[in-house]
């Protein structure tokens, strides 16, 4: 069987998410593809987990390429479009698609089993970006007090144009969110602020009707991330997407980490693609656009 599933966009409520607040999560037109006949080389932890749990007697080939920036000189390096996730699904998917009648019913199989072998892996998280890679398109999840993740499809404002820029920074989600929780710790009020105004900016864009609402919305959450980064003494939002934020607003849109931020890719908002001029100006900052869409099927057999 050969099976593949997307890599994600966190669109919306980062760090918020796991306060509880809803969060938008969007799978994107790269894929992994796995080889249920074919053995892998390596073992990654998130798919160890799986194996260990009895999902899996083995690991599938995978191939991940489509979720890393290639370089001239032949190297590569992470998007942080969630190639964990999406490498877990895919071999899932590859490994037990022949069981099932329609991708509906394997995304349903899979997902639980995807997220606890993740959540294993990577010592918790929200688990957004599994949804994303199983069950594919945009979609509005949320994580209960009980640490259940529930999500559903979400439309976005019609017109609402979505970009990715790779950052030239690599990020660190782990030590980021070590250091927010240690803000968590040793001053509780200043972190529980930059929560709640976070999680204002996640509700905000989930009942965003309109492009520019939306804009606002995760525009707002940036700067509740900004002042969380520099009391938790985390990168979140990095100087290259400060510097853009004025320009993306004067396009009628907003300029934004995905995910834990601190590198790796950013987000244009709005309700047209950037100018050339923007584009001009990020790559100054050595971002570069990638061709990205957003809200592409789940995992699923290969056709």
């Amino acid at each position: 069987m050969i099976a593949h599933a997307p890599g994600k966009l966190v669109l919306s409520g980062a760090y918020s998410v796991l306060e509880g607040a809803p969060c938008l999560v969007a799978a994107v037109d790269r894929y992994v593809v796995a080889d249920g006949s074919r053995p892998a080389p390596f073992v990654p932890d998130e798919v160890r987990a799986a194996i260990d749990a009895g999902a899996l007697d083995s690991t599938p080939w995978f191939d991940a390429s489509a979720l890393r920036e290639h370089a001239p000189d032949g190297s590569s390096r992470k998007l942080g479009l969630g190639s964990s996730a999406a490498i877990l699904a895919a071999c899932l998917a590859a490994a037990l698609g022949d069981r099932f009648s329609s991708d509906s019913a394997l995304r349903a199989a899979i997902f639980p089993v995807a997220l606890a072998a993740h959540r294993k892996a990577q010592g918790g998280g929200s688990g957004v970006d599994v949804a994303a890679s199983v069950f594919g398109g945009v979609l509005h999840a949320h994580v209960s007090p009980g640490g259940d993740l529930g999500s559903a499809p979400h439309l976005l404002p019609i017109g609402t144009v979505v970009e990715v820029f790779a950052s030239p920074v690599a990020a660190v989600t782990r030590e980021l969110l070590a250091r927010v929780r240690s803000l968590a710790e040793r001053n509780p009020t200043r972190h529980r602020a930059c929560m709640d105004a976070a999680t204002a900016g996640a509700r905000a864009a989930v009942e965003a009707r309109s492009v520019a609402t939306l804009a606002l919305a995760i525009s707002a959450q940036t700067d509740a991330l900004t002042a969380l980064g520099e009391a938790a003494g985390a990168p979140i939002v990095t100087e290259e997407v400060t510097a853009l934020r004025p320009a993306a607003t004067a396009e009628g849109g907003t300029f934004a980490p995905s995910g834990a931020g601190g590198g790796d890719i950013a987000i244009f908002v709005g309700r047209a693609p950037s100018s050339e001029s923007f584009r001009a100006l990020a790559r100054g900052r050595g971002l570069t656009r990638i061709d990205v869409k957003v809200g592409a099927a789940g995992a699923g057999r290969a056709r």
